[in-house]
């Protein structure tokens, strides 16, 4: 069975000629390369689907479909953010039996990808240990060939997390985008009008700060105070006021 004919099977409950016009739709495409005056001949496409098509995302999560009824068999929570899953487990130092499902889901998982045209990602493959410190070190020893994943912290949907959730390499990361755009916003600042300028503030600066805002919510107030000094230096560059003078943002 070829890539396109698991991509139909895979396309529930439909039938007839609704299922033959998405089978025409995939199938019988080709492509070729054009470089300056040189065109190549045409080549089937025996894979994937049209990159930029509107039902391009729809088609690739019915193929992704059997990759959550795998997990659920291995009673792991999980979230799907197109080609990224991630899984979600409890465990003590002194019971490993979730690590073990782990083991055994990942490696199911693997399985099922290379009999369906997929290769998971090794490089891209990373496990966060979230918990006390001490908790987090006893259970090393128990993460087995699950050792090689572990990272300080990871990125979520934009978001970087760390094993304390306390958000501060995202909050350092943040600050350190807003002002490198900040600066770039006051060099043309100048040449603009004040309606311009806050346009440039809210896209590059205050998109950034109200991106995943709730998560800042019971964080300490240092770690805050970060962030709060970005608005306050935005605000001061739109109404061009100096630095010691006092700022007010609402």
């Amino acid at each position: 069975m070829n890539y396109h004919e698991v991509s139909c099977s895979a396309l529930l409950g439909l039938s007839g000629h609704v299922l033959k016009w998405l089978e025409s739709y995939i199938t019988g495409r080709q492509f070729y390369i054009s470089l300056g005056d040189h065109i190549s001949k045409n080549h089937d496409v025996p894979f994937g689907v049209a990159q930029g098509s509107c039902l391009g995302p729809l088609l690739f999560s019915l193929y992704m479909l059997p990759l959550g009824n795998i997990i659920k068999k291995h009673n792991i929570d999980f979230h799907s953010y197109a080609d990224d899953t991630q899984l979600y487990i409890s465990v003590e130092p002194n019971k490993t039996t979730a690590l073990q499902s782990l083991t055994s889901c990942l490696s199911a998982v693997t399985h099922w990808m290379s009999n369906n045209f997929l290769k998971l990602n090794e490089n891209k493959t990373e496990l966060l240990l979230i918990g006390p410190k001490d908790k987090r070190e006893a259970l090393l020893p128990s993460l087995g060939n699950l050792n090689q994943y572990v990272r300080e912290q990871v990125t979520s949907l934009g978001v970087i997390l760390n094993s304390d959730l306390s958000l501060k390499p995202h909050i350092n990361k943040v600050t350190k985008t807003a002002y490198f755009h900040l600066r770039n916003i006051a060099k043309v600042c100048p040449f603009l009008t004040k309606p311009d300028a806050e346009k440039l503030v809210h896209a590059f600066i205050t998109s950034r700060l109200d991106y995943c805002n709730a998560l800042f919510t019971g964080l300490p107030k240092k770690s805050i105070e970060k962030l709060q000094l970005i608005q306050n230096s935005a605000a001061r560059l739109l109404t061009k006021t100096r630095k010691m003078e006092h700022s007010c943002t609402g």
